[in-house]
C-alpha cells in the first residue's frame, strides 16, 4: 500500500481554506480517505463526553447517524478512544464490531472482518474518532503507519475547524456550554436530544435558538407525542437561565382545589390538611424556567392566578396577604388550539395573548421528511443499550414503511413501536445480531394504516413483494414440511400410516399436505419438480 498522494493532501488542506460547510468538509474527507485506503465503510465520529456521535460515513446505512455509540459498552471504541495511535483489530478479535450487520456493500448480517481505528487529538485532547471497515481480512495490515499518521492528522484537523467555525458561529463559549449541557441532558434521558435534519426540525432549532436568549414568554404548540417537553428543556439549556432550575408541571394532573397551593404554595394551617408549610413551584422555579405542560386543562379560576404572575412576578402564598416577587420565566405547552379555545370561552383571552408572547409550533412526524431514519437510528441504539444487546439493526425496507405511516401518536409512538419490535426481533433471533423485520413491525402497527406495496401490512402479506426481501416466509415453511416427511418417510420405509403417527397428523391430511408439496412414493420416494 503506498503512502497517502500528495495532490490529495493539498486539495484537502485548500478544503479547510474554503467556504464549505461542516458536512461538504466531513464529506471530501472521507472520500479522500478512501482513496487513499480501500475499505467498505469509513466513519467520523465526534467525542461528546462518553459517547460517540456520528458526524459524517460512507458505506453504511444512513440510520446509523442516528445512533450514539456509548464509550464503554463498545470494546473496540473504549480501546481506541484510550489510544494515541492507529489501532488495528485482528480479523478474529473477541470485541464486536458496533457496525456489524450495517454495511451497504454486503447483503445479510455479516460481521466485519477488518477493523481500524485512529483516535484524533487536537492539543493531545481526544476530540473524535476515525474508524475504518472491510468485509476482507487483514486488508489494513500492510499500511505504513506514516500513511495512517497523515489521514488521522488531517482528519484531526478538520474536525477541529469544524468545531471551531461553530462555535464562532454560536458565540463561542457561550454556545459550547450550551452545546455540552444539551448533549448531557440527551444522554441521560431518552429523548433528550432535538434529532431531524427536515426543513420543518431546522427551522424548529433556528426559533429556538433565536428566542431563547429572550427572556419572553413561550407557548410551545404541537400534537401529542411530538417532543414539546424536549423542546422546554432546549429552551431552558440555551437560555441564560441554564444554570437555574427547570420545574416541571402537569397542568393536566393538578386536583382543581390544590393547584393555588401546587403553584404557588402555602402556609401550615392555611387550609383542612395543611399540616406543614409548602414552597410552590414558582418559588422553587426562581431565577430559572417553570414548564407548564398541559395549560389549556387549567380551570378558568386558576388561569386568573395564573395571568398575575406574567404581568407583575408576584404570586400570593396560600394562607398569607402578602405578595412576593418570583423571578421566573415561563415556558407553558398543549396540544390543543387555543385560539380556539379562547373564543369557545374555556380559556382566558389576556392569558392566552400573555403567554404566546412568542408561539413555537412543533411539527408532527409526518411532515418531517427524512428524519424517519435519523429517530430510528437513535431509537434502536437506545434500546439495544437498555436491553444489552450486541447489535440491534433495521431491515432496509423496514424505513420506508414507517415512512408511509402517518404517525398519529408521533414521535412517540415510533419510540415505543421500535421498543416493542426489537422484544420481538429478539425473541425471533438466534445470533448476537439482532434485525428488525416487517414482521416484527407489522405486529406493532395498525394493520389498516400502513400499507406494504398497496396492500395492508399485515403477517400473512409482508414477504409477498420479493423486491422487498430475500426472505420468502411461505416457501421456507414448505421447504421444512417437504424435508421432514421425506426424513421419516425414508426412516419408516415409505410407510405413511407410521409416518402420519411420528408426526401426529392424521393420515389423510398428511397425503393432502404431501400432494401439495409434490412429494409421492413409489418403490422409492420422490419429489416431483417444480
Amino acid at each position: 500500500m503506498s503512502e497517502i498522494s500528495s495532490t490529495a493532501l493539498i486539495e484537502l488542506a485548500l478544503n479547510l481554506t474554503n467556504s464549505l460547510t461542516a458536512n461538504d468538509r466531513f464529506e471530501r474527507l472521507l472520500s479522500t480517505v478512501r482513496q487513499a485506503v480501500p475499505c467498505d465503510a469509513v466513519v467520523l465520529l465526534h467525542v461528546q463526553g462518553d459517547y460517540l456521535k456520528p458526524l459524517a460515513l460512507q458505506g453504511l446505512t444512513k440510520e446509523t447517524l442516528g445512533r450514539r455509540f456509548e464509550i464503554a459498552a463498545h470494546g473496540r471504541f473504549e480501546q481506541i478512544c484510550k489510544s494515541t495511535t492507529p489501532l488495528r483489530f485482528a480479523a478474529d478479535s473477541p470485541l464486536a464490531d458496533p457496525y456489524d450487520g450495517l454495511l451497504l456493500a454486503h447483503e445479510g448480517d455479516l460481521p466485519v472482518h477488518a477493523c481500524m481505528g485512529l483516535p484524533l487529538l487536537s492539543d493531545n485532547k481526544l476530540i473524535g474518532v476515525l474508524t475504518l471497515d472491510s468485509m476482507v481480512p487483514n486488508v489494513f495490515d500492510d499500511i505504513p503507519n506514516r500513511t495512517l499518521d497523515i489521514i488521522a492528522a488531517m482528519s484531526a484537523a478538520t474536525l477541529k475547524t469544524a468545531m471551531m467555525l461553530q462555535q464562532l458561529e454560536q458565540h463561542s463559549k457561550h454556545n459550547q456550554q450550551v452545546v455540552a449541557e444539551l448533549t448531557h441532558e440527551a444522554l441521560i434521558k431518552d429523548g433528550g436530544e432535538l434529532i431531524g435534519e427536515s426543513a420543518s426540525m431546522r427551522k424548529l432549532k433556528q426559533e429556538i435558538e433565536m428566542v431563547a436568549a429572550s427572556n419572553f414568554s413561550i407557548l410551545i404548540e404541537g400534537e401529542t407525542g411530538v417532543g414539546k417537553e424536549l423542546v422546554a428543556r432546549t429552551l431552558h439549556r440555551q437560555s441564560s437561565r441554564r444554570d437555574g432550575p427547570l420545574v416541571y408541571v402537569n397542568c393536566a394532573a393538578l386536583p382543581e382545589n390544590l393547584i393555588e397551593s401546587e403553584l404557588f404554595g402555602h402556609v401550615k394551617g392555611a387550609f383542612t390538611g395543611a399540616e406543614r408549610t409548602r414552597t410552590g413551584k414558582f418559588h422553587l422555579a426562581s431565577g430559572g424556567t417553570i414548564f407548564l405542560d398541559e395549560i389549556g386543562e387549567l380551570p378558568l379560576a386558576a388561569q386568573s392566578k395564573l395571568l398575575r404572575v406574567l404581568q407583575n412576578q408576584e404570586i400570593q402564598v396560600v394562607g398569607k396577604d402578602d405578595v412576593e416577587y418570583v423571578d421566573v420565566r415561563i415556558v407553558a405547552a398543549t396540544n390543543r388550539q387555543l385560539r380556539d379555545e379562547v373564543e369557545q370561552g374555556r380559556f382566558r383571552a389576556d392569558l392566552y395573548h400573555r403567554l404566546s408572547v412568542y408561539p413555537v409550533a412543533v411539527p408532527p412526524l409526518r411532515q418531517r421528511e427524512g428524519d424517519i431514519s435519523l429517530l430510528c437510528g437513535y431509537f434502536i441504539e437506545s434500546t439495544r443499550r437498555k436491553l444489552g444487546m450486541t447489535q440491534l439493526t433495521l431491515a432496509k425496507n423496514a424505513i420506508k414503511v414507517l415512512s408511509d405511516y402517518d404517525w398519529p401518536g408521533n414521535v412517540r409512538e415510533l419510540e415505543h413501536v421500535i421498543s416493542r419490535a426489537a422484544l420481538r426481533a429478539r425473541s425471533d433471533s438466534h445470533s448476537p445480531i439482532v434485525r428488525i423485520g416487517l414482521t416484527h413491525l407489522a405486529l406493532m402497527l395498525p394493520k389498516d394504516k400502513v400499507l406494504n406495496g398497496g396492500e395492508p401490512l399485515q403477517a400473512d402479506n409482508v414477504y409477498k413483494d420479493a423486491a422487498q426481501t430475500a426472505i420468502n416466509l411461505k416457501q421456507q415453511t414448505d421447504d421444512f414440511q417437504r424435508q421432514l416427511i421425506l426424513q421419516y418417510l425414508s426412516e419408516q420405509n415409505g410407510n405413511w400410516s407410521a409416518t402420519a403417527a411420528r408426526l401426529q397428523v392424521d393420515r389423510a391430511n398428511l397425503n393432502r399436505l404431501a400432494k401439495r408439496l409434490g412429494i409421492r412414493v413409489s418403490k422409492r420416494i420422490e419429489v416431483k419438480p417444480e
